[in-house]
């Protein structure tokens, strides 16, 4: 394999020096990119973009033609498995993921095969391999997966959910079914990083969107001990270097400490907890996250500066911190004030690591 030009991200994660705070950022393929939308045009459809390995390569090095970033993450979307699965996924245009044959019952559930990341999932690890050849060691590529509670949401309301009534009906009035699908769902997760390991990616990011929605009890029983397990599944050692996890439960900031101990290298942090409560929550076992509230890069570049130096100061000096957003980049943004971003950041972090 090409050998790492920047290895600034995976240095960071191991909570080692860097010269300064290594930065990329959820969604940095997307909408918000007019090179992204045209080439989303061309692929005709999400899926379209998303299962084609060109396409998908494409995209994911955009970002990097623009900024000064310091990894690139693989475009996909977190349905795969379920696609995989043959629930019949499809996106509408402003109504987002929809699944024709939603799973809201042990036999729904025990029909469901798990699928081989070598066959259904090609079209993933093909995408993979082909973003490592291109980017040519310039950064680390970013794999991932949805959580296994966070997937079961879609598949359970047949798409997209504010009050997410099937899946706490399942949850609170048939748990043993909810458990058989979440245990399918982790075996498919585990299979499908681990081939993403194999076909070149350096470190591994797990997103739990919906876990958040749950109460304690549940989100250690129902999410959090199914992350753990796909995490201790994983090929943590590929090439001869380790392979980061990163673990990030959206609205997760009052179990941070118990993530903690999840065997995870790294917890991803929204922007509703200060990096300081989750430096001290988290005890020094993991590396932090995040977490510009993604809202504020719609104000200037002034704004966005302070804010950028708000995160830092929060975070506070040493290794082990990844500067992100709280979550996903909104697709309103100027990309002008991305770039601002960045560039705060690499003005403002070197005086955190000297």
């Amino acid at each position: 394999m090409t050998a790492l030009l920047n290895d600034r991200l995976l240095r960071a994660l191991a909570r080692e020096p860097v010269d300064r705070t290594p930065v990329w950022f959820m969604r940095q393929a997307g909408r918000y990119l007019p090179e992204y939308r045209a080439t989303r045009a061309k692929a005709g459809s999400f899926l379209g973009l998303a299962t084609n390995p060109e396409f998908a390569c494409e995209v994911t090095l955009q970002p990097l033609a623009r900024y000064a970033l310091d990894a690139a993450i693989l475009f996909s979307d977190i349905l795969m498995i379920p696609k995989a699965m043959g629930v019949g996924l499809s996106f509408v245009e402003g109504e987002g993921p929809q699944i024709e044959r939603p799973v809201r019952s042990a036999r729904d559930i025990e029909a469901l095969p798990v699928p081989d990341p070598a066959k259904e999932l090609r079209f993933v690890t093909d995408a993979v391999a082909l973003i490592r050849r291109e980017l040519a060691g310039r950064v680390p590529l970013i794999g991932f997966a949805g959580s296994p509670w966070t997937v079961a949401t879609y598949m359970i309301e047949g798409g997209s959910s504010r009050e997410f009534a099937q899946a706490k009906k399942l949850l609170y009035g048939d748990p043993k079914a909810l458990h058989a699908l979440l245990a399918k769902l982790a075996r498919a997760t585990t299979d499908y990083l681990n081939a993403q390991v194999e076909a070149g990616a350096q470190a591994l990011m797990i997103f739990d969107t919906w876990g958040g929605i749950l109460a304690t009890p549940a989100y250690y029983e129902f999410s959090l001990a199914y992350m753990e397990h796909v995490v201790g599944s994983l090929v943590r050692e590929h090439d001869g270097r380790p392979v980061p996890v990163i673990l990030f439960t959206k609205g997760g900031g009052a179990w941070l400490e118990r993530l903690s101990a999840a065997g995870a290298d790294a917890l991803g942090i929204d922007w509703t907890t200060e990096l300081s409560a989750a430096r001290r929550d988290t005890l020094g076992r993991v590396a932090l996250q995040g977490n510009l509230d993604p809202g504020a890069l719609f104000a200037t570049p002034d704004s966005i500066r302070a804010e950028v130096a708000r995160v830092l100061e929060s975070y506070g000096r040493g290794p082990g911190h990844v500067f992100n957003l709280g979550h996903g980049i909104q697709p309103g943004v100027d990309p002008e004030n991305v770039a601002a971003m960045v560039s705060a950041v690499h003005e403002l972090s070197p005086a955190y690591h000297r």
